[in-house]
């Protein structure tokens, strides 16, 4: 009998969540594909459109096509050709149900690994809902996204098993769910170091296990990263994504210290979201400042509140 099946309570709220995600976004599986990426990876891709087929499993491991390698991304692409035809509906339904399920599998995670039912329901709900995610979820090109999130966050909850009894077979289950979350998008490279915060709070395994021996027991993970940002870098090399030299590592430094405070702003109030916005060449230097007032004072948070370890380990992750 599967832990869900021993808890109602919790199979009852998971799927409370998925039905909330999907009355939320039912309304995408009519709407059209646009051009904007989605004539690249779907309509207009000849590949794609000839459905699943062994040329194509060869094309998609093969390809830098976008300036990206996304293998399991493709073959998720071209399951939607063969199942539902050219037409946008079926890709929106898929995307559709990947979010509802991530926001079931987020759940769960959160729940099995705190203990802390009502917080955890309200972050996945959270997570189900926020405007954030509709870029994600609306954009059939966005795919990878919600793909890659639902391996990634299967991958959290096959670590919670390891980490109860560790033993090399439930560590290679972790492994093979990262690494196809990698296929769908290069975002979960950071995984094994997520991890190693888990292993502080809530999991608590740095009071029992020297840190030394929890990170040699994720090389293996540390590897899939690697691996996978090298053939990131050069899919976007190929395609010519990294080549502006007006981008300086002082630029992309400010950059990322601003983008830090903006996003902690639009969790909060998720005003004029866009699908594409342009790289900024001149950031004030006001708001350089305030990007890294608002790291320093996450920092702050997190040593002041260092005997409630879930604080520091929220703001790191």
């Amino acid at each position: 009998m599967t832990p869900i099946a021993r808890n109602p309570s919790a199979a009852a709220i998971s799927a409370g969540l998925a039905a909330a995600a999907l009355v939320l976004y039912a309304r995408t599986i009519g709407h059209p594909y646009i051009h904007l990426d989605d004539n690249r990876y779907v309509f207009e891709n000849p590949i794609v459109q000839a459905g699943l087929t062994w040329e194509g499993a060869r094309w998609a491991f093969t390809t830098f096509h976008a300036s990206n390698w996304h293998p399991l991304s493709w073959l998720s692409h071209m399951l939607d050709a063969s199942l539902f035809g050219p037409g946008p509906a079926g890709p929106h339904a898929v995307n559709a149900l990947l979010h509802a399920a991530c926001a079931a599998l987020l759940f769960l995670f959160l729940d099995r690994a705190t203990g802390a039912r009502g917080r955890s329901a309200l972050v996945a709900a959270l997570f189900a809902v926020h405007p954030l995610h509709v870029e994600s979820v609306a954009w059939v090109a966005e795919r990878k996204d919600v793909l890659s999130t639902a391996f990634g966050l299967l991958a959290l909850l096959a670590y919670l098993r390891h980490a109860a009894r560790p033993s090399p077979g439930r560590l290679a289950g972790v492994a093979a769910l990262m690494a196809a979350s990698l296929l769908a998008k290069p975002m979960w490279v950071t995984l094994p170091c997520l991890l190693l915060l888990l292993d502080l709070w809530p999991l608590g395994r740095t009071g029992t296990t020297p840190l030394r021996a929890l990170v040699l027991e994720k090389l293996p993970l540390f590897a899939l990263s690697i691996g996978s940002s090298v053939m990131t870098m050069r899919a976007q090399l190929a395609g010519g994504t990294v080549a502006e030299a007006s981008f300086t590592l002082g630029a992309r430094l400010a950059t990322a210290v601003v983008g830090y405070g903006r996003y902690v702003l639009l969790h909060v109030w998720p005003a004029g979201l866009s699908i594409f916005h342009r790289h900024p060449v001149d950031l004030p230097a006001w708001e350089i400042a305030l990007g890294v007032a608002v790291l320093a004072g996450l920092a702050a948070a997190a040593w002041l509140a260092r005997g409630t370890p879930a604080v520091a380990v929220g703001i790191a992750w």
